[in-house]
């Protein structure tokens, strides 16, 4: 299990004025909810929160939040981190909190090992359609991530979710039919001959049109926290 602490500080003023200030003083606003509890509005160091998250401090991370000036310590994970698409600075952060000893259900990847014998003697391809998968376990048993061996996947194959090899404390909480990962050959479209022999000839036949071209063009509505630019005539 991946535990990092870091230290945060209660928000007394709420609201787009007040979070603008933190961000200008190097700190990132967000709030703590879940556990039956209230929500706490908080904001921590944004170098610090860089640094953890460099380090490896993920969706699947548990974090123990310590409150600035007191003892006071709670575990929780990131479930959500907006930031802005042109300066990827990070605007604001939600920890849920979570008890150790409760269950929780979090996305884990799948990591595929090996060649499969379809893609290295059958002139087949592989096809990753399901990248991460959810289970349910406590927080101290998340995965890293789950390995699948595709070496004796044949043609025509393909491995379904229940088929994943999860450690014992972790239970699957998707589909179990969902498929992770095909081996097919490679559809090759037929070409239209016929078709294209006959277009050419009703073309030889009749007279050119001349092309219209419309004038102007269609922009699309701004969204209101993500405006879009547009481009200058």
């Amino acid at each position: 299990m991946e535990q990092m602490t870091i230290e945060i500080e209660k928000r007394e003023a709420v609201g787009k004025g007040p979070n603008r200030r933190a961000r200008a003083q190097g700190r990132v606003p967000g709030v703590v909810y879940g556990a039956g509890r209230d929500t706490m509005p908080i904001q921590l160091e944004r170098k610090t929160l860089l640094e953890l998250l460099k380090k490896g401090g993920g969706e699947n991370t548990v974090f123990l939040l310590k409150l600035t000036g007191t003892d006071k310590t709670r575990h929780a994970m990131i479930r959500e981190m907006q930031v802005d698409p042109v300066s990827r600075q990070i605007l604001h952060v939600d920890f849920q909190r979570i008890l150790m000893t409760e269950k929780v259900k979090v996305q884990v990847p799948n990591a595929l090992q090996g060649t499969a014998y379809g893609v290295k003697n059958e002139d087949a391809m592989l096809d990753f359609i399901t990248r991460q998968v959810l289970v349910e376990c406590l927080p101290g048993d998340i995965p890293h991530r789950i390995d699948l061996d595709v070496t004796d996947l044949h043609v025509n194959q393909h491995i379904e979710a229940r088929q994943l090899a999860l450690p014992p404390s972790v239970t699957l909480a998707e589909e179990p039919d969902r498929v992770i990962v095909s081996c097919a050959h490679i559809r090759l479209a037929e070409e239209p001959v016929a078709a294209e022999a006959a277009a050419e000839e009703l073309i030889e036949t009749q007279p050119a049109e001349p092309e219209v071209i419309k004038r102007g063009k269609v922009v699309d509505e701004e969204d209101e926290e993500k405006p879009e630019k547009r481009e200058k005539k």
